[in-house]
């Protein structure tokens, strides 16, 4: 079995549903009427967002983000949002787990990621999200996020590097990955998977630690900073690890 055809098998194991009838769009279904009664007058609407809508998704890894955008007339700061979104969950048994700037719940077998925001003015689609970490906020643009992804054309290798990244334990955020591979297979060809992946590697080897990453739809955010130097060379470690692999199962399964 050729390198490409191992990572195929893996990429259709992985394989998440995303159309209209995908079994883990019935999530909104359950959440609609309880988010809904969490936000009361101030919802706007509720989104599949993240590697769901931007066809990076595994199926061993968070099934389907879910976008929560709030009115702008909103009165809570985004750090009391995101805590009370927590009670809300809490109470309604669903044991959420905090994340920089979401929780994770399980919902009918499925892993989801509840990301609420607050819209900055009626007129465009810029909203506020805390940041748990940092205890701050920042502006986003989740259908910059999408676009920006989708249209890379990048999906299958980074899938394969989001496989890698949780099975090796590696604290790397999602959007931080996705576009640290499409920054590194810049001018690359979409034809030969395993190569590319190689690339990435070898871009996490010698360019990732130094490299600045900025948010597409707000330049003051710099993606970049959410991970120390630390893990960051943790990332570059693990990478030169697997570019030492004589097989690829060494790296991914």
């Amino acid at each position: 079995m050729s390198a490409d055809e191992y990572l195929q098998r893996i990429l259709s194991r992985e394989e998440v549903d995303i159309g209209l009838s995908s079994p883990a769009r019935s999530v909104l279904i359950v959440l609609d009427p309880i988010i809904r009664n969490w936000a009361g007058g101030q919802l706007l609407s509720i989104s599949p967002s993240g590697s769901f809508a931007k066809g990076t998704a595994n199926h061993s890894g968070t099934d389907i983000d879910l976008f929560i955008s709030l009115s702008e007339q909103t009165t809570e700061t985004l750090a009391a949002i995101y805590d009370k979104l927590f009670n809300w969950m809490s109470e309604k048994g669903y044991k959420p787990r905090r994340q920089n700037v979401s929780l994770t719940i399980r919902v009918n077998g499925y892993d989801v990621d509840l990301v609420p925001a607050k819209r900055q003015n009626r007129f465009g689609d810029d909203h506020s999200l805390y940041r748990r970490r940092a205890g701050t906020w920042t502006k986003t643009n989740v259908s910059v996020h999408i676009k920006q992804v989708w249209q890379s054309g990048r999906q299958d290798e980074i899938r394969i590097l989001k496989l890698w990244r949780q099975q090796k334990g590696l604290d790397f955020p999602s959007f931080y990955l996705e576009l640290t591979a499409i920054d590194a297979l810049s001018g690359q060809t979409h034809g030969v998977l395993s190569q590319n992946v190689w690339k990435v590697f070898e871009y996490f080897r010698d360019s990732f630690v130094n490299s600045r990453v900025i948010d597409p739809a707000n330049t003051n955010n710099i993606i970049s900073d959410d991970l120390s130097s630390a893990e960051k060379l943790k990332i570059k470690a693990a990478a030169i690890q697997a570019l030492s692999a004589k097989d690829w199962k060494e790296i991914v399964t």
